[in-house]
């Protein structure tokens, strides 16, 4: 189903769409990898050539030290820009035994009620070696700067618009449309589905 572009062009692409990009530190010092899941063309990228860019260009970088991932899944749509679960798995498969361990915490910026209960029902069968309880959800850029220093990483403004269009609609962070006003001023965090979602990963 990929387009016909060569290895190299496909390399290239990623590169230079910065879908992967090693830069800034959390607040525990740890070097961050920020990934752009909507920058992934997986519709043209083989998941053959995507391991091969994570073994040739990342993992070196990262060195033997702990780094953090900094996932940022805003604008993923299944069709265009995701891999399939079965590729996800085969790609964590392959990554180096040593990368794992140094690998401490993963940020996942606006991860939808899809991706939480995937990662609920899932996580811990995909994903061995005890990634899934590094996995930390930030439902607002906001809360990210309590994780990440904030002037060490470049977020896309479109991760932002998204930001404000979830303020004015709050139940779009669980899947629920809605164009009503807001009733509670408490924030999102105290409402049941989301203590729900936090005991889930805890």
């Amino acid at each position: 189903m990929h387009a016909q572009i060569s290895e190299s062009e496909q390399q290239q692409l990623l590169e230079k769409l910065e879908v992967f990009k090693i830069k800034g530190k959390d607040k525990q010092g740890r070097k961050i990898l920020r990934i752009i899941g909507k920058f992934l063309p997986a519709r043209i990228v083989s998941v053959d050539v995507l391991k091969k860019y994570l073994e040739q260009k990342i993992y070196p970088k990262l060195g033997k030290k702990p780094f953090s991932v900094l996932y940022v899944h805003t604008g993923v749509q299944r069709s265009e820009n995701f891999p399939g679960i079965s590729a996800l798995g085969s790609i964590y498969d392959t990554i180096p035994i040593n990368v794992k361990e140094n690998l401490e915490a993963v940020y996942f910026v606006h991860p939808g009620l899809q991706a939480r209960l995937f990662l609920a029902t899932f996580g811990r069968l995909l994903f061995s070696g005890g990634l899934y309880g590094k996995l930390r959800y930030v439902s607002r850029v906001d809360y990210l700067w309590e994780h990440v220093r904030r002037n060490e990483v470049v977020i896309p403004e479109f991760v932002f618009d998204h930001d404000e269009d979830l303020e004015h609609r709050p139940m779009m962070d669980y899947g629920l449309e809605s164009d009503h006003p807001r009733v509670y001023d408490a924030p999102t965090l105290d409402s049941p589905v989301s203590m729900y979602s936090m005991r889930c990963i805890s």
